[in-house]
């Protein structure tokens, strides 16, 4: 019967602090295909690609030694603080359309971030190996504490606290990384009757982070309920 209670608190849990903010994910992964498959059909209004976009705002802002590399998959697109590359999937890095030239250009905003040191991309990059951790280990550290000792109760729930500074600080990165974007297409890459469009691509990629952060934390609510009912149990 104990199995039995626990199994129904697990999912009634998980149906009152996750549940509606997954719902809230699953309509932003929605949102961010279907406005990238729209906008990916709508030129840009210049014949350079979204390489050739990333190449022309590394260099004027003098990066000429971040390289700019094509990667697989779709949406796949990312900038290495490690390596210095800003690596771009098939579509974005041939591409011309708004979403290619969009999606570029916030990758080099990125760049962009790295080369000024920006504080909050310095804080996430430091705290990337806690948050994996984090995400790994905290349901089995949960799940040892209930069966050994709460102190892995509280590891758990120490390590899930370092996915969350991780997605709130994810959060000024990559609203930084879009305004920096949008001030350099303004600036001669693009027509200004297409930024709007850009704007729309940009704002449909932040709702991702958005609702991410809200989703870790509503399973830290989620844990932090499991357990006060375990304590008192």
């Amino acid at each position: 019967m104990r199995g039995l209670y626990y199994g129904m608190e697990y999912y009634s849990s998980w149906i009152t602090f996750v549940l509606p903010f997954l719902l809230l994910a699953f309509y932003a992964q929605y949102k961010i295909k279907s406005t990238y498959n729209k906008f990916s059909k709508v030129s840009s209004g210049t014949v350079n690609s979204g390489a050739d976009i990333a190449r022309i705002i590394l260099d004027r802002n003098g990066l000429r030694n971040v390289r700019v590399n094509q990667v697989g998959g779709t949406l796949s697109d990312h900038y290495d603080p490690r390596t210095k590359t800003v690596n771009l999937s098939r579509d974005v890095y041939r591409g011309n359309s708004i979403s290619s030239v969009s999606i570029a250009a916030h990758e080099v905003g990125h760049a962009l971030q790295d080369a000024e040191e920006y504080i909050p991309l310095k804080i996430r990059s430091a705290i990337v190996p806690i948050a994996n951790l984090g995400s790994r280990f905290v349901w089995p550290m949960i799940f040892l504490g209930v069966a050994i000792a709460p102190f892995f109760i509280e590891l758990g729930i120490a390590l899930f606290l370092g996915v969350i500074l991780f997605q709130v600080v994810t959060l000024p990165v990559e609203f930084n990384a879009s305004s920096r974007a949008i001030a350099q297409l303004e600036n001669g890459i693009i027509e200004m009757d297409q930024i709007n469009g850009s704007k729309k691509v940009l704002r449909a990629a932040a709702l991702t982070y958005v609702t991410a952060a809200l989703v870790s934390v509503g399973e830290l609510f989620r844990i932090l309920s499991m357990t006060e009912n375990r304590r008192r149990n």
